[in-house]
């Protein structure tokens, strides 16, 4: 895989008239030699916010200027889209605290300064959510670094689509089935992906509350839970960056453990604990048609005394680290590497993505998940499983978006 100098090149034929126009403009654009134009859209309305953040404040200090016209678009916890200062080192962590979009837009209402360059900041933060078309006009890719709700989940993609904007990653079908932990498991297992034994609590089998434990859905939850046998992982069914996930030992933390989840998601998914190590394995849409390219797999190591990879450990706790290449076989290497690509190809995702194992003591690899708006921060695992590999950071940006310039219009 050759890391660097992809052409950017106009997308592939059909799509009638309009998909015509989309490719002429594209050409002209490329014969010209302007830059193109990116649109790095972050923040959002579900709580993984800050995470997207710190993605995007990476992503903006990597791109190439040279090469790129950036144009930083966040989108306010309340929904609003607004143009952006493009202050990276104001998205990171200080100290332990998270960033957010009003840290570039000049306060907490979004509001931005009145005259110079930034004026067009404070007209983009007063439009309303229907004005997002016209936040991003003229843009020639969106490159979304988004998690969760409206973002991760085929909303903002669906967007994108019928404003005929072309963007980064997986399309509509993609990302919803990705972020719904049940389909996703559905769709593995049909793939023939092993996975671990689990239990979806739905809204209805959940109703009234921690009193409610003796009514027939609940005795029927919990039994179904037993039989998975405990410890048990509790997480919100559409959801990231382990918010809203805990462990239940048994039946009374399993109450405490899904009341906390549903606060994130109604629908809760409850997994048997899998003794083994967490592998992840970074894949890349391939080029030219061809299959998805992996990365070397990288094993999780946490030392700070977390009980799993939760939010603590991922974001807050410098201890955690990942190896790479995990140490592991190299047969077992080469199977996470094939099931990763499976994953990728079984949710008809495009772009990248970022596929999570556990690899046991007998030696089995099982599918946990498929993230596909990996993070992007400077801890985040995505970027360095494929600096590993041989494609550092700029040179990866640069083979996302050219994917994604290169693809056929049209839903996805």
């Amino acid at each position: 895989m050759s890391p660097a100098g992809w052409p950017v090149r106009p997308a592939g034929a059909g799509g009638g008239t309009g998909g015509r126009r989309h490719r002429a403009r594209r050409r002209k654009t490329l014969n010209e030699q302007r830059k193109i134009r990116v649109a790095v859209v972050f923040g959002g309305q579900g709580p993984e916010h800050p995470i997207s953040c710190m993605g995007a404040g990476t992503v903006l200090a990597t791109l190439d200027r040279d090469r790129y016209e950036v144009m930083p678009v966040g989108i306010l916890p309340d929904g609003r889209w607004v143009l952006t200062r493009d202050e990276p080192e104001r998205l990171a962590i200080v100290g332990r605290t998270l960033p957010s979009v009003a840290a570039v837009t000049g306060s907490e209402t979004g509001a931005g300064p009145e005259t110079g360059a930034d004026a067009a900041i404070t007209a983009a933060t007063a439009a309303p959510v229907a004005s997002v078309p016209r936040v991003l006009a003229g843009v020639d890719v969106v490159l979304p670094i988004l998690h969760g709700p409206f973002g991760e989940d085929g909303t903002i993609q669906g967007l994108l689509e019928m404003a005929g904007v072309p963007y980064v990653g997986a399309g509509v079908l993609a990302s919803a089935v990705s972020l719904d932990k049940e389909y996703m498991k559905l769709v593995f297992t049909a793939r023939g992906l092993p996975i671990s034994p689990y239990v979806v609590v739905r809204d209805r089998d959940w109703q009234g509350g921690p009193a409610a434990a003796a009514t027939a859905e609940r005795k029927r939850i919990f039994d179904a839970i037993a039989e998975l046998g405990y410890p048990v992982f509790v997480k919100p069914a559409r959801g990231g960056s382990s918010i809203g996930t805990s462990r239940a030992d048994d039946q009374a933390a399993l109450v405490e453990a899904v009341e906390g989840a549903r606060q994130y998601d109604s629908k809760v998914i409850v997994e048997r604990a899998v003794v083994g190590v967490e592998i992840e394995c970074a894949v890349l849409e391939g080029l030219d048609g061809g299959p998805p390219d992996t990365s070397l797999p990288g094993q999780l190591v946490i030392q700070g005394g977390e009980e799993f990879y939760d939010f603590e450990a991922k974001y807050l706790d410098p201890s955690g680290s990942m190896v790479i290449p995990a140490p592991v076989p190299p047969a077992v290497i080469e199977e996470v590497r094939r099931m990763a690509a499976v994953a990728f190809e079984a949710v008809s995702c495009q772009g990248f993505a970022r596929v999570d194992f556990f690899y046991t003591p007998e030696g089995a690899v099982l599918a946990n998940e498929i993230n596909t708006i990996p993070g992007m921060t400077a801890t985040s695992y995505f970027p360095k499983m494929w600096e590993a590999t041989g494609l550092p950071l700029p040179e990866l940006l640069d083979r996302m978006i050219t994917t994604a310039l290169r693809r056929r219009p049209g839903a996805h």
